[in-house]
């Protein structure tokens, strides 16, 4: 993105998440004290169910892989982590992560009979890594956009989007964000290379045009920053997904409230255009879908409220 003047400032553009997590081990970045600890710093308790431990091959869905894959038997995936509950580390980086995309994934890669080679990646550097073949596919709570669905395909497996959230006891927002102009005058904060960023960026004018002050949007390259400029009264509000917010809130410690959804939008794997991949992938999730898993992995992380009926590739962004 271009910086722009007025409603911007970026703290670090190396590295950047869709969701902001309850957690983190420390806030870093430009602007922050080194080693600061986030607010709810310490991990929550990953649920213990486990839905996933059932799931089989099925092989009328493994054929639909492309036949040197189903010959090597791995899929490598970019996975951004650090995300309750899509994606996080509740026991530590030095164990094995845990949250929605997390299970969603490896139940698919059991469908499909193949093992997943996961590395960890920021979030905004995985779609295009997926151009250059460095992984088949990503995961990190993508959502589907009419800008995206010009480089990258999408397999959706929920319906998440855009919410606000604010410090607990604030009174800057008092009610849902229907309109960015509520907004004029504040400090927002977000991730960057995201679906929140590019729309903050892309209504910039909407203060002036109601003769208003314009809104501040400072990016941060950490999760726990975010959280952390929220407590300190850095920033105002947080942007940022719906289930993420939610779920944040839902912990005493994170302190914040959320103001509900702003703009719904599908979210799915990704992959570069034209992979071979996208339909064995929503067979996949079709049959986690008729087989009960996948309601068994949505209610486990608190989600059933972004359930699917069924898988799509490329559907348009909601409008």
């Amino acid at each position: 993105m271009t910086s722009v003047a007025h409603i911007r400032t970026r703290l670090r553009v190396a590295a950047g998440m869709t969701l902001l997590p309850v957690l983190a081990l420390t806030a870093c970045g430009s602007g922050d004290t080194p080693g600061t600890t986030a607010v709810g710093a310490q991990a929550s308790p990953a649920p213990t169910d486990d839905p996933v431990a059932a799931v089989r091959k099925v092989d009328s869905v493994a054929a639909l892989l492309p036949a040197e894959v189903r010959k090597a038997g791995t899929l490598r995936v970019g996975s951004s982590i650090g995300f309750p509950p899509g994606a996080y580390y509740p026991n530590g980086p030095d164990k094995a992560p845990a949250g929605q995309d997390i299970d969603l994934a490896d139940a698919v890669a059991k469908v499909l009979g193949v093992e997943l080679r996961r590395q960890d990646a920021s979030f905004e550097t995985i779609l295009p890594a997926l151009g250059s073949g460095k992984y088949d596919f990503g995961t990190g709570n993508f959502g589907v956009t009419t800008q995206r669905l010009k480089t990258v395909d999408f397999v959706t497996y929920i319906n998440d989007g855009q919410g606000f959230a604010v410090k607990k006891g604030s009174t800057v927002l008092k009610t849902k964000v229907t309109d960015l102009t509520q907004l004029c005058g504040l400090t927002i904060g977000t991730g960057a290379g995201t679906t929140f960023e590019a729309t903050l960026t892309a209504q910039k004018g909407v203060c002036a045009k109601a003769g208003k002050k314009p809104y501040d949007v400072k990016v941060y390259s950490e999760n726990a920053a975010t959280l952390t400029a929220l407590q300190q009264g850095r920033i105002d509000v947080i942007m940022s997904t719906i289930n993420g917010l939610r779920y944040q809130a839902a912990q005493t410690a994170s302190g914040t409230t959320f103001l509900g959804e702003y703009h719904r939008l599908d979210v799915g794997f990704a992959f570069k255009k034209g992979s071979a991949l996208t339909k064995a992938f929503q067979a996949a999730v079709d049959e986690l879908i008729k087989n009960g898993t996948y309601a068994g992995i949505l209610k486990k992380w608190g989600t059933a409220a972004s359930a699917i009926d069924a898988s799509r590739i490329n559907p348009p962004e909601h409008t």
